[in-house]
């Protein structure tokens, strides 16, 4: 498996030793790279992720979906990007101003934040530090103010009912969330996103394998209520069509809509990523024990691996969206503190159990 640390290393030496960058012009340096490399592949995926979505939609629902602009409507998203673009930023009458123009950033803050913890290859982490787990869920609790303060600012009494639902509805997925990713960290020993793939190197070593039944029942929660968590059907009631207009971000225009929506899909890319990390390996390849099947996986690179388990992931949670209808607002917090959340308490003390008496496979 390569070790993308050995490119970051020559690079460093580079701005040094070749340049004669001091520390501080070296550093500042790499963080403009890295930082240019993330808004790359952020509005990258962005749009994969939006042709993906239309694709798997029009599929489920029997059709083609966009065909016209480009050969199979791959230039489509440009095309929208472009018109989103150039789209009129107007103000809202009476709006709190401040609010309502706060509340994109803390969105798209809150999704670049977790966005980079995602454990690419080895050796290739933005933010790799050894509280990542808990880094990750604190920031990503940011984008709940983002929703609030986008209904709240805007002065539209459907916006605010909007927003009323989407906080409540995040905060509450919030603990289900955290619960199973202690399972994971209690399984794992470490609360580094780089240290828990490391654990799941070798032959059956992905959490849902080595975890049993505790790890694959925290599994399907994280995705339960990490689809919750994006705000994805059917689980998207802030943004109720026919009740709420657009919801929360109703009275944006341009790209203040657009950073609503670019948040969305790379939520729901983060979600998949994590899941991914977490519990199927992230960017480690899977190990049966056979030598010669081994030794072929460990030749594929590592990000190809991610990749290919978080849009897995994505596709799955995509199915679920178009596939169940829109439930209620008491159904939603019904099913969380009545059945998932009290489920992932009771499979916390079960993963207790299973490391102390070492049931796991090691």
């Amino acid at each position: 498996m390569f070790d993308f640390s050995i490119i970051t290393q020559w690079f460093d030496a580079l701005l040094r030793n070749s340049l004669g960058l001091n520390d501080f012009w070296t550093v500042l340096l790499e963080c403009v790279v890295v930082g240019l490399l993330i808004i790359v592949g952020y509005a990258l995926l962005a749009v994969v992720l939006i042709f993906m979505e239309r694709k798997v939609c029009a599929y489920f629902q029997c059709r083609l979906g966009p065909m016209r602009v480009g050969p199979w409507g791959l230039l489509q998203v440009f095309a929208d990007v472009l018109k989103m673009l150039i789209k009129e930023i107007f103000a809202v009458d009476k709006a709190d101003r401040l609010l309502y123009y706060l509340a994109p950033f803390l969105v798209i803050l809150a999704s670049v934040g977790t966005f980079s913890f995602l454990p690419w290859n080895k050796g290739a982490s933005v933010l790799d530090f050894n509280v990542g787990i808990f880094l990750v869920t604190a920031i990503s609790s940011i984008g709940v103010l983002g929703v609030f303060l986008a209904g709240w600012g805007s002065n539209n009494k459907y916006s605010v009912v909007s927003a009323m639902r989407g906080a409540v509805q995040m905060i509450s997925y919030e603990m289900s969330l955290g619960l199973c990713l202690i399972t994971a960290v209690i399984l794992t020993g470490t609360m580094q996103m780089s240290g828990i793939v490391e654990s799941q190197t070798g032959p059956w070593r992905w959490l849902i394998f080595q975890g049993h039944l505790p790890a694959l029942i925290a599994f399907l929660v994280f995705l339960v209520a990490g689809n919750a968590e994006a705000n994805r059907g059917p689980f998207d009631l802030a943004e109720a069509e026919s009740e709420l207009t657009a919801g929360y971000h109703t009275e944006y225009s341009g790209m203040g809509f657009g950073f609503y929506y670019l948040a969305e899909y790379l939520n729901l890319f983060v979600v998949s990523g994590l899941a991914a990390a977490v519990f199927l390996g992230g960017w480690a390849p899977i190990n049966i024990g056979v030598v010669g099947f081994d030794a072929a996986m460990d030749y594929i690179p590592g990000i190809v691996w991610f990749l290919g388990k978080t849009f897995f992931v994505v596709w799955l949670l995509m199915w679920v969206r178009w596939t169940f209808p829109r439930l209620r607002v008491d159904q939603i917090l019904k099913l969380e503190w009545k059945y998932l959340m009290p489920l992932a308490l009771l499979n916390l003390v079960l993963m207790t159990v299973v490391v102390a008496f070492g049931l796991y496979i090691k």
